[in-house]
Formats: structure tokens, C-alpha cells, sequence
């Protein structure tokens, strides 16, 4: 585990509007590295921690300012993205168990225990679920694109089930499994704006195609009565790259992974501007104690940057 290392950041600012969230002399910190492919980042407050995937690698890190980088669990059937329920439970989407997964908690984050939360739809297996989120009313929400099952990269390979692409919601409270949305091609990334009236859902369609084809833009859907979407639209082209994972702060700007930075999108889907990473974004977190350090899971590495903002309240 290489020791942190502190540097400039380098932002370019298209907008000036981005200066208001940018420290005078902002700071980009390499925490760690020794990943393969880093993605899923996940705030811990309990212990002050970051949790994330290192996908090909079939396991999940940790990291702290106390303990450094270390293995947090081995054999986690290529885990993606993550998410806290309201009452602490950790929330994985499981590329190889084609799953929602939860871990609960004893006390202290102590004696970690599994379960099943779905990984199935009208008696069909999932693909490989993909990012997840949870809503105030305590429904989870996440992608299932084709990606854990495309070969025995990230996953095991096999033929979809379903035969296509979804954005799905689950009410624990039924127990009922819902499509939302085919209308992405390749859901990855989502997130709900501050009062959850919109969904924001990437699509990577571009990632596995060699002739140039496919999408690597944000859409948006209103959230209706009922959680319903409707009015799905394009919200912003990401370029280069994919916004494979992203994050809203309290005033609803968009913080998204890319190629070569993360970058920062204004509610009406202007280009603010860009926060360079030396390795290709995978996606982020919001983190620390006042939710102002923005954590960023980037190929290798695990890297850190304070801003004058703060992430949407996290359960």
C-alpha cells in the first residue's frame, strides 16, 4: 500500500458558478492504490472508513486514516456498487450472485451478516445488478445492466434470463419487485435529485461495443405517484468516457465520473467544469463528518478532495 500523496488539483472551470464549491487552493489526495478496477465507493461513519469494490479481483477494500488500505473481505462474488439503508444495513449489487445483497451489522460494524434481498423478477434471474440507491420511503432502486455476465471478468458468464435491460425498484415492505424503466439501454449509474422528484440513470451502452455505437450519457425521469418515471429525456452527453457512477451534492449539481476527470454538471445540465484524476473515474462518494470530501474510486486507486459543498444527506 503506497502512503498518500498530496497534490494541486487540477480543475478547469467552464462555468464560473464551480468556483463557489472550490477551495482557493483545492488539494487532490492519492489515499492508496494496489486495486485492479476500483468502483462502488461507500462511507462508513460509523468507524470513519470508505468501503469499495475492487471488481476483477473479486473482493472488497477498506480504507481509513487510522488503518490505510487493507483487504475488508475476500470472495464477495464481484460486488459493484453499494449503498446504506436507514437503518445501517449495507446494501451490495452482486455481479455473481445476479443479487441484491444486504449485510447486517452487530454493534460497532461488528459480526457482518449476509442475506438475499432479490435476485429474481417474475421467476427469472437478474443479470447482474449494478448500482443501487435508496429512496426516504425505503424502497431500494437499482440498475441491471449485462456487464457481470458478459464474460468471467467481473462475474460469471452466462445468457440473460430477462433478455433485456432494467431499472428496477424493490419495496421490502411487500416484498414486490418492479420494472421502472427498459426506456436505457444499458442502466448503470443512478441517483435521486434532493427532494426525489427526478431519477438520474446513466447509460454505457458504448462500453462493450467496438464499432463506436452505443450511449454514454445521463437521462432523467420525473418520479411519479406510486414511484412511477415518466418523461425520460437526455440530460447530459458524458465525454470522454462513461458516467459509470455519480453523485448529487445539497444544491443538486452532479458530480460524475468520466475518463479523465470527475465532472461537475449544474442542475440544467451545463458543464461546470472538470476535477482531473491521473487514472480513469470509476465512480464516487461523499464522505466525512460534515459530508465535504468527495472520495473517488479511479482504476488502482482511492483518492480524496475536500469542497465547499456537501454530498445529499446519506441514510
Amino acid at each position: 500500500m503506497a502512503q498518500a500523496v498530496e497534490a494541486r488539483a487540477a480543475v478547469e472551470v467552464f462555468d464560473e458558478r464551480l468556483r463557489r464549491v472550490l477551495p482557493a487552493q483545492p488539494r487532490l489526495e492519492r489515499l492508496c492504490t494496489g486495486a485492479r478496477w476500483s468502483e462502488g465507493p461507500v462511507w462508513m461513519h460509523e468507524d470513519d472508513s470508505v468501503l469499495w469494490s475492487d471488481i476483477p479481483n473479486n473482493r472488497m477494500l477498506r480504507w481509513s486514516a487510522r488503518d490505510g488500505m487493507n483487504v475488508w473481505r475476500a470472495n464477495v462474488e464481484f460486488t459493484n456498487g453499494h449503498v446504506r439503508e436507514h437503518d445501517g444495513a449495507l446494501l451490495h449489487c452482486s455481479h455473481g450472485l445476479r443479487a441484491i445483497v444486504r449485510t447486517r451489522f452487530g454493534a460497532g460494524l461488528s459480526s457482518p451478516r449476509d442475506e438475499i434481498v432479490v435476485d429474481r423478477f417474475e421467476g427469472k434471474r437478474l443479470n447482474s445488478p449494478n448500482d443501487v440507491v435508496v429512496k426516504r420511503d425505503g424502497t431500494i432502486w437499482f440498475t441491471d445492466p449485462p456487464y457481470g455476465i458478459a464474460s468471467d471478468h467481473e462475474g460469471h458468464k452466462a445468457k440473460s434470463e430477462l433478455g433485456t435491460n432494467c431499472v428496477f425498484c424493490f419495496d421490502p415492505r411487500s416484498a414486490r419487485l418492479t420494472v421502472v424503466s427498459d426506456w436505457v439501454e444499458e442502466p448503470n449509474g443512478l441517483a435521486f435529485s434532493a427532494d426525489e422528484t427526478m431519477l438520474y440513470v446513466s447509460d454505457t451502452s458504448a462500453a462493450m461495443r467496438k464499432d463506436g455505437a452505443g450511449y454514454h450519457h445521463i437521462a432523467a425521469f420525473d418520479v411519479g405517484p406510486g414511484n412511477t418515471l415518466s418523461t425520460p429525456r437526455v440530460f447530459a452527453v458524458i465525454e470522454p468516457g462513461l458516467a459509470d457512477g455519480f453523485r448529487l451534492d445539497e444544491q443538486g449539481w452532479i458530480y460524475t465520473s468520466s475518463a479523465d476527470s470527475v465532472q461537475v454538471l449544474h442542475t440544467d445540465g451545463t458543464l461546470l467544469g472538470k476535477i482531473h484524476v491521473p487514472e480513469k473515474v470509476g465512480n464516487l462518494t461523499f464522505g466525512g463528518h460534515g459530508r465535504d470530501q468527495l472520495y473517488i474510486c479511479a482504476s488502482t486507486s482511492l483518492y480524496r478532495i475536500a469542497l465547499h459543498t456537501r454530498g445529499i444527506q446519506a441514510p
